[in-house]
Parts: structure tokens; sequence; C-alpha cells
């Protein structure tokens, strides 16, 4: 869908610059998606993946996060092959309802409730993030953190439209169980993509 150089503006890296690849396509259509743009793909969408590295090789950052979307609605392992090739860092961002392919060195696992993770992501992730948009989802974000491996990274993010009701239950939360972080989306706070 698109390619931008930027800042990760959220979740565990929050803060790092970094060169993103969005892909086209998603099966999980969260309704506070800020980019349901990258809901559908079309076949003039498809961009060669040398013409990605030779886009990203502009910038002298070694940071690639890949994002959708559903990033793993595609096989990603040609296109995390050629990063890793070229030296590059690969973060992935991913509700986890697909099939996983490629290689990475960071697994964000962001499920979601109406269309959860595939089993196997439970012990490859790195992060879970859960977006909280009302009270139950704390719950459920301790459901789902009983599953994930040992020493995740467990992050606890306010869902946008919400998102000044739900920091304050959200620091109130972590205050009493600091095995979770708070993440906000600090690139919108800048105003940066």
């Amino acid at each position: 869908m698109e390619s931008f150089y930027s800042i990760q503006g959220e979740g565990y890296h929050s803060g790092k610059p970094a060169y993103f690849i969005r892909l086209a396509g998603c099966n999980v259509k969260c309704t506070w998606c800020d980019v349901k743009d990258s809901w559908s793909n079309s076949d003039d969408q498809f961009v060669p993946i040398q013409d990605i590295l030779r886009e990203l090789n502009q910038f002298s950052i070694d940071l690639v996060i890949i994002t959708g979307g559903e990033p793993f609605y595609h096989d990603l392992g040609p296109l995390t092959k050629l990063l890793k090739e070229n030296g590059k860092i690969v973060h992935v961002e991913t509700s986890g309802t697909e099939k996983f392919t490629g290689e990475f060195d960071w697994i964000c696992l962001s499920p979601k409730r109406f269309k959860k993770p595939l089993e196997n992501y439970y012990q490859i992730s790195d992060e879970l993030k859960v977006i909280v948009y009302q009270d139950s989802d704390f719950r459920w974000a301790e459901r789902i953190s009983s599953k994930m491996k040992k020493g995740i990274k467990k992050i606890l993010q306010p869902e946008w439209s919400v998102e000044k009701k739900a920091n304050s239950k959200i620091l109130n939360y972590i205050k009493k169980n600091p095995s979770w972080r708070i993440s906000l989306q600090t690139h919108k706070y800048l105003n940066v993509d």
C-alpha cells in the first residue's frame, strides 16, 4: 500500500526511526482502524521487492517495520530474506490470524477479540500489544497474556477515539499490574505518519 521513513510511534520500540512497509489486504478489519485503505488490495498495488529495497536504501536506516492491513495476508519469506541479506533489522506487527512466513527480529502480536490469533503466535511473539477500548479488554488481555511465552513485553494501548478516558484506566491498571506498560500513539501527537 505504501512505504515511508518515519518513527515507530507505538509499542515497545516507540520513538525509534524506522522504514515502514505497509501491506494492503486485511481479514480482520478493526472498526477503529486508522488505515482502512489498507483493507483491500488489487493487482496494481504490487511492487517488486527490489524496488522497495532500492527506496529503503536512500535512507541510512537499518530498522524496517512491516505492518498493514494484516502483513501475513501475504507470503513474507522473499521480502524478509532480501531485507535480512541486506543487513536490515526486520520487525512485524500482526494480529496473528494468518500463517506465519518470513524471518523477523521482532514480532509484535496485536490480537483482536473478534478474530483470535493462531496458537503458534503465543510462543513466537516478542511483544503483546492489546488495544483497550472498554473495561472488559483488561480481562481479555490477561487471558491472552497467560498463553504467551515467558518474558513477553506486555503493552496496553488506548484506542485513539477513547484515549483520554482510557488513559487513566490503563495507568491505574498498570500500577496494580506492573508487568504491563502503556503505549500511546506518539506519532499522532507529533502529527507524523
